[in-house]
């Protein structure tokens, strides 16, 4: 760990509250988890569209882009996995005090590394969202051939076949795409954050 005694905190006159204000809208966390291939990316790329026609100012984060760049340097090993999800959180609490909702679809296999982002980003401001569609059915999809790769021995650490996926107990979304199409979980996700993006003034 390295030293912190001599690194102080910088408190600014605009803050959150302000860009809030600003926007006309809260700021939190929607965190998409589920296996590769459930749908996570899909899903918050059209909740962002459907926020984008209600004038809320948003920002998507998804796992294999932040891996090209800000994570690069991190494997699929479980102490990287964790790694990987704190930076995000840590990113998303920067985004979130900007005044954004931040969508994030991210694996995320662990439930500690879930309840980790909520101790960042404060449980008030994250909305765990579960992408439940089963093993099977990711599978058959395999839009990236990960699973087959997997399946071979080609792929080390892949979460569903040679790594655990913790599934969330109680989510505040749970969808299953096998069951719901994009627009219908669009809706769900939506109906839920509907009273969290109003802004009042406390």
């Amino acid at each position: 760990m390295p030293e912190m005694k001599n690194i102080v905190k910088h408190n600014f006159s605009v803050g959150r509250k302000d860009r809030n204000i600003q926007n006309g809208h809260k700021s939190f966390l929607l965190w998409f988890t589920g296996l590769s291939g459930s749908g996570k990316s899909t899903i918050a790329n059209a909740v962002e569209r459907a926020l984008q026609k209600r004038n809320v100012h948003t920002y998507t984060l998804d796992g294999d882009n932040v891996r090209q760049g800000l994570n690069k340097n991190l494997s699929f090993s479980p102490e990287d996995r964790t790694e990987n999800i704190r930076r995000i959180a840590e990113v998303a609490n920067l985004m979130v005090d900007a005044g954004l909702v931040v969508l994030a679809a991210f694996v995320s296999p662990y439930k500690a590394d879930r309840n980790r982002i909520s101790e960042i980003i404060g449980a008030e401001n994250y909305v765990e969202i579960f992408v439940n569609t089963p093993l099977e059915e990711c599978e058959k999809r395999d839009v990236k051939g990960l699973y087959a790769k997997a399946r071979a021995g080609e792929i080390l650490n892949f979460t569903g076949i040679n790594a655990p996926y913790e599934a969330p107990e109680n989510p505040d979304v749970e969808i299953d795409t096998t069951e719901l199409t994009v627009e219908e979980a669009v809706t769900i996700i939506l109906s839920k954050i509907q009273s969290k993006l109003a802004y009042t003034d406390e």
